[in-house]
């Protein structure tokens, strides 16, 4: 009787463990699948041709905000570790 008791809890355990697998990797799947890319016979065909692949994106980056906040990101003052 306390055989089929384990052997009924893991067999549970393990099928909740799968449940929760294929539940994560369906939620990851939609969270992450959206942004990525696809690409067509022809972008490899013009990557083979010209040896890039130029496609539109949102907005370029502005290099000149990026080095403001690097700077500023630097300049700021850290707390020294404490002495044990």
């Amino acid at each position: 009787m306390l055989t089929l008791f384990w052997l009924v809890f893991w067999l549970g355990l393990t099928a909740l463990a799968f449940a929760a697998g294929v539940s994560l990797r369906v939620r990851l799947k939609e969270k992450v699948g959206t942004g990525t890319p696809m690409l067509a016979d022809d972008d490899i065909q013009r990557i083979i041709e010209t040896g890039r692949l130029t496609t539109s994106s949102d907005e370029p980056l502005d290099l000149g905000d990026i080095d403001e906040e690097e700077k500023k990101f630097w300049s700021e003052s850290w707390d020294e570790p404490e002495e044990w």
